[in-house]
This record gives structure tokens, sequence and C-alpha cells, in this order.
């Protein structure tokens, strides 16, 4: 990425030097073209941020996650059901988590 940025900046500059000894050269016949050279720095900007943007916008490999097949949770509950006391052999009421 630094070596794009980088490089716009120095195409950037070499378009700015180009096109100010044109300036200076026009400037000793009068004509005013300004708007000329305006112009001309703006298309190269709009140029050189579409050519920097699809160099961008080109970045590494994408990865495409693949649809998996996931278990669905357990389905659970609390009941009340009579489990054996082991020490007496009787029993006694508990609370107890069922699953599916």
């Amino acid at each position: 990425m630094k070596r794009v940025i980088s490089s716009l900046l120095i195409a950037t500059a070499l378009v700015g030097s180009a096109i100010q000894p044109a300036a200076a050269r026009d400037h000793h016949r009068h004509h005013d073209n300004t708007g000329r050279i305006i112009a001309g720095g703006v298309a190269a900007g709009v140029v050189g941020g579409l050519i920097g943007g699809a160099i961008a916008n080109n970045g590494g490999p994408r990865y495409v996650d693949e649809p998996r097949y996931v278990q669905p949770a357990p389905r659970c509950w609390y009941e009340d059901r009579d489990v054996r006391n082991r020490y007496d052999g009787g029993y006694h009421a508990e609370t107890v988590r069922v699953c599916e």
C-alpha cells in the first residue's frame, strides 16, 4: 500500500512539473491558460484516483465461509423426580435437569 501511495505522489509531482513550464512558456504570449491548467490538474487527479482505487481494491485473497451443518443445542428443562436415597433405600423428590 505504501508503494502505491508513494508512486501516486511521484506521478502527481511529475505531472505538476510538466504543466508548470508549459504555463510559463504560454505566459509570454499573453494568453490566459489558467483554466486549461487547472482542468488538466483536476483530470490528472481524477485519473490517478481511479487507478489508485483500483489498485487498492485488489488486496489479497478473499475467503468465503462454506455453509456447514450446525447441530442444534439440546432442549433441556427441569422436572421434579423421585430419586432413590442411597442411605436408607427410600425415595425423595429432587429437581433434575432433563435434556433430549
